[in-house]
Formats: C-alpha cells, sequence, structure tokens
C-alpha cells in the first residue's frame, strides 16, 4: 500500500483573543524547547516536579497537602477531582453556560446508578443530582446556592468560579459559606480563575475541592499540567469510598508527585510517564506567576480589560460579562444575528476570537496573555476593523481617544 505523504503541516501565528488557550509566555516556551532529553525518574526533572508543587500551594494560596498537577487539560483536573463522586452520591450543581453545564453533565455521569446509565449513558438523569439552571448571562449568587442547599440536603455541590460560557463571575464567597452552613462538601472548576483573580482558597473553608487547567491564567500550553487542590476532607472521603477510575484517582495522582498519606516524600511512588519538557515549562510558569504577584496580576487584568469593554461599548456594543479577562457582548443591533459571520472573518484573518457556545449567540473576546497596552490596542483596532467591513460606522478617533485617555489615567493614578 502507497500511503499518501502529506505536506509539513505549518501552523501560523494569530492573535489569541479568546477565552483561551491563552499566548504562552517566551519564557515558558523557551523552557519547553530547551529541556534536554530526560526520563521521568531523571533528577533534575523530580526536583522540578518537587519545587512545582510547592509553588503551586503559594499560588492557590493553601496548606492543603494534596496540591499538584494533573498532565493534561482543565478537563483532566475536573475529572480527578469529580473521582470522588460515586453512584446515588446527593449533588447540586448549578449550572450558568456551557462549561458549568458540561461539568454538570459530568456529575451526572459519576452519580449514576448502573440502571440510569443504561437508560442514556451519555446524557443520564441521575435521580441523586439537581442541576439549578441559572439564566445565560446571570451568576450564582449566594441566595440561589443558599436556597438549592436548604432544599436539597446534598453531600457535594458544584459551581464554577468564573463561566468561560457566558463570561460570568460567580459567588465564590456565598457558596463556600452555604457549603460550611450545611456540612455539604464544595467543588469549585476555577480553570478561568487561577492565575488571572487574587484570592487564597484556604480563606473557602467551604470548598473540598479545586480543579484548574494550564492554558489560561497559568499560561503554560494546553498539555502540561492541570493544578488541583483537595482537602483532607476530600481525601478522607476519597479513601472511605473509591472511585472508578485509576488514571485520575487523586490519591495515585498525588503519589507521582511525591505525596503518600497526607506528607510529602522524596520522591514519588506512583508510575506515570511523563514529559521532562512539559515539567520545565510547569516551573517557568509558576516561577513567572510568582515573580509578578498574584495581585500585580489582578490588577493589570482589570486595568486592561476595562479599556477593551469601554473601546467595544462606544462601537455599539452591549457588554454582558463581569469577568476580567474576557468580554462578552452582542453586537450593535444593526448586525444582530450576525455574529457567526463576524467571528469566522476575523479568524479568516488570523484574529482569534470566539463566539459564545451555547444559546444566545454572542462575542467574546479575551485578553489572557496580553497585558500591554499595545497589545489591547491591537485587539480593539482589529475588531473595529471588522465591524467596518460589515458595514458599521466605527469612528477610529473616538476609539484613538479613548484608550489614550484611558491608558493616561491609569498611569497618572
Amino acid at each position: 500500500m502507497n500511503a499518501h505523504i502529506f505536506p509539513r503541516l505549518e501552523i501560523p501565528e494569530t492573535l489569541a483573543a479568546g477565552p483561551g488557550p491563552g499566548n504562552t509566555d517566551p519564557r515558558v516556551l523557551a523552557a519547553f524547547a530547551s529541556a534536554g532529553v530526560a526520563d521521568h525518574m531523571q533528577g533534575d526533572v523530580l526536583r522540578g516536579m518537587v519545587e512545582s508543587k510547592l509553588m503551586l500551594r503559594s499560588i492557590w494560596g493553601t496548606q492543603n497537602t494534596y496540591t499538584f498537577g494533573v498532565a493534561g487539560t482543565g478537563w483532566s483536573a475536573l475529572d480527578s477531582m469529580f473521582s470522588a463522586v460515586m453512584p446515588g452520591d446527593k449533588v447540586v450543581a448549578f449550572s450558568n453556560g456551557t462549561f458549568s453545564g458540561i461539568d454538570a453533565l459530568t456529575l451526572r455521569i459519576k452519580a449514576s446508578t448502573r440502571e440510569e446509565l443504561a437508560a442514556d449513558s451519555l446524557n443520564p438523569q441521575a435521580a441523586s443530582v439537581t442541576v439549578i439552571e441559572v439564566p445565560h448571562g446571570s451568576s450564582v449568587t449566594a441566595e440561589i446556592v443558599e436556597a438549592a442547599l436548604s432544599e436539597h440536603k446534598p453531600k457535594w455541590a458544584f459551581m464554577a468560579h468564573w463561566e468561560t460560557g457566558s463570561g460570568r463571575i460567580n459567588d465564590l464567597r456565598g457558596f463556600s459559606d452555604a457549603c460550611e452552613r450545611h456540612d455539604v462538601m464544595g467543588l469549585i472548576d476555577a480553570v478561568s480563575s487561577l492565575g488571572v483573580e487574587d484570592f487564597s482558597i484556604d480563606d473557602f473553608p467551604g470548598v473540598a475541592g479545586w480543579a484548574s487547567c494550564p492554558q489560561k491564567g497559568i499560561c503554560c500550553l494546553p498539555l502540561t499540567y492541570a493544578p488541583i487542590s483537595l482537602t483532607d476532607r476530600y481525601i478522607e472521603t476519597l479513601r472511605a469510598n473509591g472511585a472508578y477510575t485509576y488514571v485520575h484517582n487523586p490519591i495515585f495522582e498525588a503519589r507521582h508527585w511525591g505525596i503518600v498519606d497526607g506528607q510529602d516524600v522524596e520522591k514519588g511512588g506512583y508510575h506515570r510517564t511523563h514529559s521532562g519538557y512539559a515539567v520545565a515549562a510547569f516551573h517557568e510558569s509558576l516561577r513567572l506567576t510568582l515573580e509578578e504577584g498574584l495581585s500585580q496580576r489582578a490588577a493589570s487584568y482589570t486595568k486592561h480589560e476595562k479599556a477593551l469593554r469601554e473601546a467595544v461599548i462606544a462601537m455599539g456594543c452591549n457588554v454582558t460579562s463581569n469577568m476580567t479577562s474576557l468580554v462578552v457582548f452582542n453586537l450593535p443591533e444593526a448586525f444582530a444575528g450576525r455574529e457567526m459571520e463576524l467571528v469566522q472573518a476575523c479568524r479568516a484573518e488570523g484574529f482569534g476570537i470566539w463566539p459564545t457556545l451555547s444559546a444566545p449567540v454572542q462575542v467574546r473576546i479575551g485578553i489572557l496573555n496580553q497585558l500591554t497596552p499595545v497589545a489591547i490596542t491591537e485587539i480593539v483596532n482589529r475588531f473595529a476593523d471588522a465591524l467596518r467591513r460589515m458595514g458599521a460606522n466605527v469612528d477610529q478617533s473616538e476609539i484613538d481617544t479613548l484608550l489614550k485617555g484611558h491608558y493616561a489615567q491609569v498611569q497618572a493614578a
């Protein structure tokens, strides 16, 4: 058989201005590319893992020993965190967008009985799981959480901290407090907030499990290590009840990072073949995060998101999000219904913005690792050009004046 040899794949440089993955810092790329060929038991690789584990605890703001990275994307960390949920467990999950909706589906799968899976294995209706649907464009509030936990009295509760599908920040304090009041173990999807917002997870004792990703706030390629942090109570529950997974069982995964029986040990005791390249990149991304400082980085996101928000509003768009790494909005009324057309045209030009992935269709523009006036100005100008090509009347001088005034005011402050 004569196999067809395809041309060499060349992926061009684009402006990644969506909800994620974000642009990886050149220092992280250099660490990845310059790492020597080394197996997963080489001394420097092991040292890198130990140091990464300790840096992660600082970034999460926690004393949780069970803090480490799960190989893969944020979905890998979420799957590991959800592994403690067993068939028949009573769960309340809050959904206010695409990704919290997928998380809720995962929980329905985890908590389903064999009979419920047999009835519909891909979309099981687990009787023990209650999904509280919050309208797209709205946040999960403390009142919503309190009412649901008071009524249903679950073992587990779940919420996304930042819901990227709709660009909404949900009430983490209200969620944690309600979990404490009702003796519920909270689980949080922090995929979009870690490394962007300045928070310490030990300030939220109602939350037993946290899962994030490498490709957003940490800006470390999509396939390195997804941060996870679990309390002792979570681990005790997992140990008592088990999990239907080997690869993503958090207790086994922790052994890979030298965490055994709640203690740091000299080296890992769970075999997971992994990449020295990934360890080097992950280590450097964590160093960058700590060098900059979470408070400084969070302030930078707030400053630049405000500039982008003001600019798209000046172009006639209606912003409905409140995240600081992402702006979600409706196009001007005259162009309503043409969101996909605009997004596809931008992406064809190497300008990587995104639509929402569930109704209503909106436009999403992100600024992950684009935290300079030059970068924001390019994003704004390219979006303005795209609107003009659709027939919009966008006053460039107004946009220029707005951005110049915003950054002059910030600099003066």
